[in-house]
């Protein structure tokens, strides 16, 4: 079935989801709906980076994101990978549609590479806040999202 007729049909194929990832170019807040348990969505503006290695219109792309170590978005994150997004404003009002997609929590390398694209993009506020950070015990996590 084309994605087409899964759109028509109300379904939607991870190359609709990945072409959906196209419309945060440009953008510099992402809102991130993370699930409880529940099932009930929690939405919360966040700071994201494109990855340039990969197309936003393939199935590899890549959007990156932190947060504090332990906040409820790591949590939910780690209980249930599903999540949904939507470009906004710094205030969390929506630019355009929502996108089914996949969060992970990263480390390592990636986390590395994740945190040099957003302190690129965010020059100097983000710099600024790992600074001050850095004088609290809270550790950040990064988080990847992909398609669905």
């Amino acid at each position: 079935m084309t994605d087409i007729k899964l759109a028509l049909a109300g379904g939607r194929g991870n190359r609709s989801e990945a072409m959906g990832f196209a419309a945060f170019a440009g953008h510099k807040y992402l809102n991130l709906e993370t699930f409880k348990k529940s099932g009930d969505g929690v939405k919360t503006p966040v700071w994201f980076a494109i990855d340039p290695a990969n197309d936003l219109a393939s199935d590899a792309a890549r959007i990156y994101a932190y947060t504090v170590g332990n906040s409820g978005k790591v949590k939910r994150i780690r209980n249930n990978a599903r999540v949904r997004i939507a470009p906004c404003d710094m205030a969390g009002k929506l630019l355009g549609e929502w996108v089914e997609a996949r969060a992970e929590i990263i480390t390592g390398a990636e986390a590395e590479y994740s945190d040099h694209l957003l302190n690129k993009k965010y020059l100097p506020w983000k710099q600024l806040l790992n600074f001050f950070a850095s004088f609290r015990r809270q550790g950040r996590v990064g988080f990847v999202i992909r398609p669905a």
